[in-house]
Formats: C-alpha cells, sequence, structure tokens
C-alpha cells in the first residue's frame, strides 16, 4: 500500500514540498496529492504590481505538476481531523474527504479583518491574495487625476504597494501612513534611498501616525487630524489560517502549529507544518517572520525529514537564517537590504537599478522553483521501507 501524503495549501512552501517530495520518492511508493482552493499558482510577491495594472503570467498547476507524480485536488479545506488523519475537502463536486498518513500544512496567512479599527473591513482595500490585489486593480482604475491614495503600513508590503501605485498613478496624489519612521527598521543608507525613491515619486509621507479609523473619503488618526483617501489600502495585519487552530494540533496563541526544527508537529509526528503556518524559530531564539523568504526553506526542510523518515535515511536539521530584505520601490528602483542571521540590518545595501534587477531575479527564481518542482537539484528519488513507513502510520499523538 502506498504511503499516503496530503498537502494542503499550493502557495511558494506548500508547492515546493510536494515537488520536493515527488523528487526524494519514487512514485510506486507514495501517492502525493496537493490541494488548493485555486487551480493556478499565485506569485504573492507580485499582487502589489497585479494591483498596479500589471498582468501576471498564468502558471497552471495541471501544467506545473503534469508528470511529476503529484496529483492535484482543486478544492477549498474545510476542516482537518488529526486523530483520524483526514482533510475535509470541498470542490465542484461537492463535500469530500482525503485519509493521509503523512499530512503538509502549508495553508499560509491572510488578511485580518479583526484588529479593532473602525472601518478597516468596509472600506480598506488589501492585496494578501489576488482577489483583494484585482479588486484594488479595478478600484484605481477608476480614480480620476488628483484623487488620493492612502497606503496604511510601512512595513515591506506597504512600502512596495505605495511605490507600485505611484510609479504606475503619477496623476494620483498617493500616500504612506506609518506608525514609526519611514524604513526605520534599515540601515541609515537604506533609509536615505528610501526616502530619496519617495521623493521622486512624490509620495507624501506621513510617519508616526496610527491610523485609528477608516471611511469612505478619509483615514482618521490617532492626533484627531484626518487624511483624505478615496482609496485606502490595507497593508498591516496579518493572520494565519484559521483551521489548524480548531484542530488537536498544539498551536500558538495566533494559531501557527508548533513544530520542532524539521518542521513536524511537537503534539502529532504525522504532521509537518511550513511557511507562515508554521511557528519556526531561528537564530536567537527568534520565530522566523512570515514571508517567502522564511517559507521556502521551512518546506525543503519539511519535504527532505519525510523523506528521510520514509527511507531510513539521515534527518536534516539545518539552521534557517536570513541573509537580505529585497525591496521593490516600483519598476525602476530597488532596495536590498543585507542583515544578519536573525534578521537585523547592516550597513550594506545596494541600491536602485541594479537592487531592481536583483528583486526581479529573485522573484523569477522563487516562481520558477515552483513551476518545475521536480528540476534542479539532482534527482534521488529513495525507496520507502515498509515497515517505517507503517511504524510512521501507527505513531499516536502523545496524550
Amino acid at each position: 500500500m502506498q504511503h499516503r501524503i496530503v498537502v494542503l495549501g499550493a502557495g511558494y512552501a506548500g508547492a515546493i514540498a510536494a515537488g520536493r517530495l515527488a523528487r526524494r520518492l519514487r512514485r510506486e511508493d507514495v501517492a502525493i496529492t496537493l490541494v488548493n482552493a485555486e487551480p493556478d499558482f499565485v506569485e504573492r510577491v507580485r499582487m502589489h504590481q497585479l494591483a498596479a495594472g500589471q498582468d501576471l503570467r498564468p502558471r497552471p498547476f495541471s501544467e506545473m505538476f503534469a508528470g511529476t507524480g503529484v496529483g492535484l485536488r482543486v478544492a477549498k479545506v474545510t476542516g482537518v481531523d488529526v486523530d483520524r488523519r483526514t482533510v475535509a475537502v470541498v470542490d465542484a463536486n461537492g463535500a469530500g474527504e482525503l485519509v493521509y498518513d503523512t499530512l503538509v500544512y502549508a495553508l499560509g496567512s491572510g488578511w485580518d479583518t479583526t484588529q479593532g479599527v473602525p472601518g478597516v473591513a468596509e472600506h480598506a482595500y488589501e492585496i494578501a491574495g489576488r482577489p483583494g490585489a484585482l479588486r484594488l486593480r479595478e478600484r484605481l482604475a477608476r480614480l480620476d487625476a488628483g484623487e488620493t491614495v492612502v497606503v496604511v503600513g510601512g512595513g515591506l508590503t506597504g512600502l512596495e504597494a505605495v511605490t507600485e501605485i505611484a510609479e504606475a498613478r503619477p496623476d494620483l496624489d498617493v500616500a504612506l501612513a506609518a506608525r514609526g519612521g519611514l524604513g526605520d527598521w534599515l540601515s541609515p543608507k537604506g533609509r536615505e534611498h528610501l526616502r530619496k525613491v519617495f521623493a521622486k515619486l512624490r509620495i507624501t509621507v506621513h510617519e508616526h501616525t496610527a491610523v485609528t479609523g477608516v471611511e469612505a473619503e478619509r483615514v482618521a488618526t490617532a492626533d484627531g487630524k484626518a487624511i483624505p483617501a478615496a482609496v485606502t489600502v490595507w497593508t498591516t495585519g496579518f493572520a494565519v489560517h484559521p483551521i489548524a487552530r480548531a484542530t488537536a494540533l498544539k498551536v500558538t496563541g495566533t494559531g501557527q502549529i508548533v513544530v520542532d526544527g524539521t518542521m513536524r508537529s511537537v503534539s502529532h509526528p504525522d504532521v509537518y507544518a511550513v511557511g507562515d503556518a508554521a511557528m519556526v524559530m531561528g537564530p536567537g531564539g527568534k520565530p522566523l517572520r512570515m514571508s517567502c523568504a522564511s517559507g521556502t526553506p521551512t518546506a525543503w526542510q519539511a519535504a527532505d525529514a519525510i523523506a528521510a523518515r520514509l527511507t531510513g535515511g539521515k534527518i536534516p536539521n539545518t539552521a534557517i537564517r536570513y541573509f537580505n530584505q529585497c525591496v521593490s520601490l516600483g519598476r525602476k528602483e530597488g532596495l536590498i537590504q543585507y542583515v544578519t542571521a536573525d534578521d537585523r540590518a547592516v550597513q550594506a545595501v545596494l541600491t536602485g537599478r541594479l537592487a531592481a534587477v536583483y528583486k526581479e531575479l529573485v522573484c523569477k527564481g522563487a516562481a520558477w522553483s515552483v513551476a518545475n518542482p521536480t528540476l534542479g537539484l539532482p534527482t534521488r528519488r529513495r525507496r520507502v521501507t515498509r515497515e517505517r513507513a507503517a511504524a510512521g502510520s501507527a505513531v499516536k499523538a502523545p496524550a
């Protein structure tokens, strides 16, 4: 009987994990099923580009995983029973159920509308996924020259969104509202370059500004002022998918699954979590931030650990660290902030057109690794040891 591996979610982490498992294990020994609500891969790191009016290349999973041995199930996950080892799904044919021996949970994160700021859910736009980005795209296209767009949030997503919109629509009055200083986590050189780009794009910056409410035509701030906003884009407050919290898995207060160094659940050893869904401790005892930079190495780690445990190989336990933060500032500018292993900025930066090219290569490389799941590293498919697979399936969660 084949060992049944079910991967939930086909973002960067889930898709890469499924492809890497297919490259590591013999097809006759395992049945790998990838479950995703959409039939196409979404380049989430490009949602600001989609919102600004750019068209992204379609990447159907049916083509990407053709001939790899990975089975695709286009369905919405509605529940996971970790005691029965089943996943409840709903697809075009109705409700169904999948049974697994090993589960890879990669449902990721999305926009959190329960942030306690009045009016966000009703009036703000978001770019956490394709539906939100397309909704914002349509609204921006209807704006007349001189109307105001306010992006709330001074993190990486906010910086990329506000610069992309300002570059694409120089006829608009574009502003950023940040709770702290502009790029205050960057090095001095990084902050200096960021301000130069903002000035060039004529972006108004409201620093040290806490937004306390969003209305149809403005945002309210803690100091009692109002910032005009025909469109408000909310780029703060991401939350993980709520399904894990409803299971018997050990999760954090934010709903992330607590895992060990191999991405294995500390409460249910037949479950692995990768990407934003996992609480992974990085260098210095700090949790990894939600990002593609974190998701990809966790997917590698989980896939290699699963393959090793099923085949009797050496269990990998590679330390995950950061090297840089890549920020696109429109299509012509970029900022590569080099960081320590635990993600703190150092003095070195790369800026300008070269940084924009660097960031584009990073995005293309990430998409290529998903679109070519069994290419890249040498293929070394190993035989699953029946005894090990059976033993793994018999493991029970600790009382």
